[in-house]
């Protein structure tokens, strides 16, 4: 097996969602055996994008531009993108946020590459979501994952909110177990 890839010899699997996001792609490191280095070969339609507007608190993302135009959100400002273009994303906050939106003039093909680190935390500050992963990194197996959450960030309990009464009845039905 060689360890050179040919995007055209790739079997791209399509994801959809609503009228904005479009995306055809194949992972590329993790066939070759890599296990902490993520990359994607992606190709968006013009005027798409792949994933929303998010950070990852643990995993860095580059992006290499490899044809076509579009534009690039990062915290908070817009940039043009070009072929020829390295795009980097350290992990952070809001203030790292990105997403890829492809021109109107024809796809926009990348190479997607990210650390692997689980577990992550990722934010989404258009729809206010937070999303954590545990067992395997975003983009990594799903099959391996122990722990996936998505929720609002406005979702917010207590720390200490349902702790101390469910423990009194955990140790009431042991008590009863081992009385009878």
């Amino acid at each position: 097996m060689t360890p050179i890839v040919r995007p055209e010899n790739l079997s791209l699997q399509t994801q959809r969602h609503g009228e904005s996001f479009e995306a055809r792609m194949a992972s590329i490191a993790a066939p070759f055996g890599a296990r902490r280095l993520g990359a994607r070969y992606v190709e968006v339609p013009a005027g798409k994008r792949a994933w929303p507007y998010h950070c990852h608190h643990a995993n860095d993302e580059m992006f290499v531009i490899l044809s076509g135009t579009g534009r690039l959100r990062y915290g908070g400002e817009v940039h043009a993108l070009r072929a020829g273009d390295v795009v980097v994303c350290p992990a952070g906050g809001p203030d790292t946020a990105h997403q890829l939106i492809a021109g109107d003039d024809g796809p926009l093909r990348y190479l997607a590459v990210s650390s692997m680190h689980e577990p992550d935390v990722m934010e989404y500050p258009d729809s206010g979501k937070l999303v954590a992963f545990a067992g395997a990194a975003p983009g990594g197996d799903k099959a391996a994952r122990r722990l996936e959450v998505v929720l609002r960030r406005d979702a917010v309990v207590d720390y200490w909110a349902g702790e101390g009464e469910a423990e009194g009845e955990a140790e009431a039905e042991a008590e009863r177990g081992e009385g009878g």
